[in-house]
């Protein structure tokens, strides 16, 4: 079922794919709970999905559900929490929230981690942005 909503995904089936990836969240937290790795990258998929598909709100709450139970079980240095973290920055630039994505990246840039680069860079457009609108 998450192969099949990845293909959905990769052909922006936006719609197919949020149907299918609810049904692989739902089993996996039945299974093995909200806070097993498996369950948050699916709940971390369907937000990314929602994400296309212009539903901010929607995605923002599972992106902070997902970053708060990673930060919870796997510490705030893991990369997948960092990833999070990331993530939600990035809806908060989708939506000009220029200040909030800031002080995410800023926390992801604080920390030991291969990815730090990157974390820079999107700092970096945050501040170009945040030029700009001044």
């Amino acid at each position: 079922m998450g192969n099949l909503a990845s293909t959905y995904w990769n052909q922006e089936r936006w719609n197919e794919a949020a149907q299918l990836e609810i049904q692989v969240m739902n089993v996996r937290k039945r299974v093995f709970g909200q806070e097993h790795p498996d369950t948050l990258i699916s709940t971390n998929n369907l937000a990314t999905t929602y994400l296309n598909q212009e539903r901010w709100n929607e995605a923002e709450q599972m992106k902070i559900q997902v970053m708060d139970l990673r930060k919870r079980v796997l510490g705030q240095e893991n990369p997948d929490t960092l990833s999070s973290m990331g993530n939600l920055a990035s809806i908060y630039l989708y939506q000009g929230r220029w200040n909030e994505a800031e002080k995410l990246q800023i926390q992801v840039l604080g920390q030991e981690h291969p990815d730090t680069l990157c974390s820079m860079s999107n700092l970096a457009l945050t501040y170009l942005r945040l030029k700009a609108v001044a």
